[in-house]
């Protein structure tokens, strides 16, 4: 049971999504909203489902994970309607739902059947949801300016959101603890995730995303999706990008570790954790995102400078001609919260040089987002370059030594507060 303080924060947050909420309705002519949870879909020509991952605006109201055909109805000044499904299965265990004060905010109701509660008085309806299980559903379903709207009620995160997001980065830190150990104890990729798993208490399956962990060479892929099961005749340097859910809400954390001997390796590591530092704080409201994520390419060629991997080349040169993309190729983070990858981040696209930006707003209080520069010798966008006429200014023998360390990234999950910013991921990690 979580504490106290937590369950009185929920209920708060309840009542601050119904105002969110009714307003978003009335500006768009509804009187009412059906949001689906969703279901597993089933493989094609398979008699298995995918592993359930709720839809986000249901579990930014409840934070019920598990729940399938689960439907939440809002309505103008009534309690929001919980259907929850619950089978008479014996194929398969029923989710138990805790008796927490929130629940007393909603009107609860059970059903055996997976369709929609009977509506009743509900005026002009909206209704989201994957659109594969609405067909029998009436009202105007996904209207794109709605769902639009509903996102940005995500924007700003309640009291109580930011409770859980500190919560799942406390888990996800004993976990990245626990790898790193590993990692340093001679390790499998495969062992290290086992490690991490059995730190967290939680399954891989039920993760807010697949775990990154990559020894050696495999650092260098930036969403590396195995596990090699035999621990690598000389375990040079460890990435590991992992997360926990916590009722809902997802931690995305990432950190790099260097092998015993890696001097050079284990110095670049210091270095961009250093640069980290300070990228986390400029973290401010009024602050452009954007410029943080310009500011990661200008600390990113200082570091390439002093650590002798480009050499003869201004800081701003290093910028202008594309060099620093191809050691770090990402923007700079994203939105966080019920979606590892939060919505409403780009209400204008990327800039040019920043394409793979996530993240195009000011920041403002109540926003969180993630920081995590990374620096990486990928052969494919290296190759390019040492191949050009900016070849010559790069350390040829000193990218070839490193590159079988493949890269570093470290990332927090930060809060935008009134005057500032808190780090939640430092914060669990002291």
């Amino acid at each position: 049971m979580p504490d106290t303080d937590l369950l009185t924060l929920q209920i708060d947050h309840v009542n601050i999504l119904q105002v969110r909420y009714e307003q978003v309705l009335a500006d768009h002519g509804y009187d009412s909203l059906l949001i689906s949870s969703g279901a597993a879909p089933m493989r094609y020509g398979d008699d298995q489902s995918w592993h359930f991952h709720g839809y986000g605006p249901f579990l930014h109201w409840t934070g019920l994970t598990g729940f399938e055909h689960a439907w939440l109805l809002i309505r103008k000044g009534r309690k929001p309607l919980l259907s929850l499904h619950q089978p008479v299965d014996f194929w398969h265990a029923s989710l138990e739902l805790g008796q927490e004060p929130w629940l007393s905010e909603f009107e609860l109701r059970f059903s055996e059947h997976r369709c929609a509660p009977e509506l009743d008085k509900v005026g002009r309806l909206a209704v989201t949801g994957d659109p594969s299980l609405l067909a029998e559903v009436p009202g105007e379903h996904n209207s794109g300016a709605l769902c639009a709207a509903l996102d940005e009620t995500r924007i700003h995160k309640t009291a109580y959101e930011i409770a859980c997001l500190a919560e799942a980065n406390k888990l996800a830190m004993a976990g990245h603890r626990a790898a790193r150990d590993a990692f340093l104890a001679g390790a499998s990729e495969f062992e290290i995730n086992l490690a991490y798993q059995l730190a967290t208490q939680q399954r891989e399956a039920d993760a807010p995303y697949h775990s990154i962990i990559g020894v050696n060479e495999h650092a260098g892929t930036l969403h590396y999706q195995y596990y090699d099961v035999v621990a690598p005749a000389q375990s040079r340097s460890m990435l590991i990008d992992a997360g926990v859910c916590y009722r809902g809400y997802c931690s995305d954390v990432t950190r790099t570790t260097a092998g015993l001997g890696e001097g050079r390796f284990g110095a670049l590591v210091q270095g961009l954790e250093q640069l980290q530092f300070r990228l986390c704080g400029m973290v401010a409201p009024g602050v452009d995102y954007v410029d943080i994520h310009r500011k990661t390419h200008q600390g990113i060629a200082a570091l390439l400078s002093v650590a002798g991997l480009v050499n003869d080349l201004s800081e701003e040169d290093m910028v202008s001609e594309g060099v620093t993309r191809a050691f770090f190729p990402h923007g700079i983070g994203h939105f966080l919260g019920v979606q590892v990858h939060d919505v409403a981040g780009k209400p204008v696209p990327p800039p040019a040089d920043a394409p793979f930006l996530r993240l195009t707003r000011t920041l403002e209080p109540g926003m969180v987002v993630t920081i995590e520069p990374g620096l990486y010798f990928i052969p494919s966008l290296l190759e390019p370059l040492l191949s050009g006429p900016l070849g010559d200014h790069l350390n040829r023998p000193l990218i070839g030594e490193l590159q079988g360390c493949g890269g570093i990234r470290i990332e927090d999950n930060v809060v935008v507060t009134d005057s500032g910013y808190r780090n939640l991921t430092r914060e669990a990690e002291a």
